[in-house]
């Protein structure tokens, strides 16, 4: 049971990580460009969720708005600093979008306050269920439905919509893509949105999970979630799925057989290590031949 407990565990963070890593994916498969900028659209939306549940009491309409502000956000930063810099070499994105990262977290801190904010009634972090007889808070399940739930409608909207073919097309090749009609920029837009609108999902659901929210809350997004797609197999979807349950598992497991000696995060960065010793092109991506 002790081990099972350390599987499920392990396995609700890896949903954490992968809702983390889903939007910073998606931008480097269609831009080859590192969103680092990602983490403070997290937080955006986690201190969005958590502001308007204070204010009106009710989840039901943080959310949404929680997701509003996340998309606008995403937009405007692919707007306004990626666009202007897509016939520079993708380290200049990078740099901006670093920049990015920093102000808006301190903008956050002047905002909020460098200690951040918490919700006034968080009933989802006290209630529990049994699961396999394993304690549950509601949130960790929320937590794990909507990876499953979000994941899924990803699969099918970029597998079975004409959208989706166009943005796999795009993905492939963006010259080819054109001259077959799509609509690249739109196809750009589409990406971030839907990066974003995860991005503010994953926010409030990680706050609701820890009960609050502070400035460098996507401070994980930035460093772990840059792992996970590396470990995954640049913009591979797929593979950043199985990276982030893996690397929870790993660090659910490993806490226990290391942590005498690493942290948690240590133990991620050593999960990465030999994995890419052993896999150099990730979990995601084919062998070259």
């Amino acid at each position: 049971m002790y081990y099972l407990d350390l599987l499920v565990n392990g396995l609700i963070n890896g949903c954490m990580y992968a809702l983390m890593a889903m939007g910073l994916t998606m931008v480097y498969g269609l831009l080859r460009i590192l969103h680092i900028a990602h983490a403070v659209i997290f937080t955006l939306g986690a201190f969005t969720g958590v502001v308007v549940a204070n204010e009106t009491g009710s989840l039901w309409i943080a959310f949404p708005a929680a997701i509003l502000v996340s998309v606008i956000a995403g937009i405007l930063v692919y707007r306004v600093i990626y666009q202007p810099l897509l016939k520079h070499p993708p380290f200049v994105a990078l740099i901006a979008s670093l920049g990015v990262l920093l102000i808006l977290e301190d903008g956050f801190r002047i905002i909020f306050g460098e200690n951040g904010i918490s919700f006034r009634h968080n009933p989802y972090f006290l209630n529990t269920m049994d699961f396999l007889g394993i304690r549950l808070n509601q949130t960790q399940v929320a937590l794990v439905i909507t990876t499953i739930v979000l994941l899924g409608v990803l699969y099918i909207f970029l597998e079975r919509t004409r959208i989706g073919v166009g943005w796999r097309a795009t993905e492939a090749n963006p010259r080819m893509a054109i001259s077959f009609g799509v609509n690249v920029l739109t196809v750009r837009y589409i990406n971030f949105a839907i990066g974003s609108a995860i991005a503010g999902i994953a926010g409030v659901l990680v706050a609701l999970l820890n009960n609050f929210v502070e400035p460098s809350f996507g401070a994980v997004v930035s460093y772990k979630a840059l792992a996970i797609i590396v470990l995954g197999g640049l913009g591979s979807t797929r593979g950043a799925l199985i990276a982030s349950l893996l690397l929870g598992v790993a660090e659910s497991f490993g806490t226990i057989a290391l942590g005498d000696y690493l942290d948690r995060d240590a133990i991620a960065a050593l999960v990465l290590i030999v994995i890419l010793m052993i896999r150099p092109q990730g979990l995601g991506a084919k062998a070259a031949a």
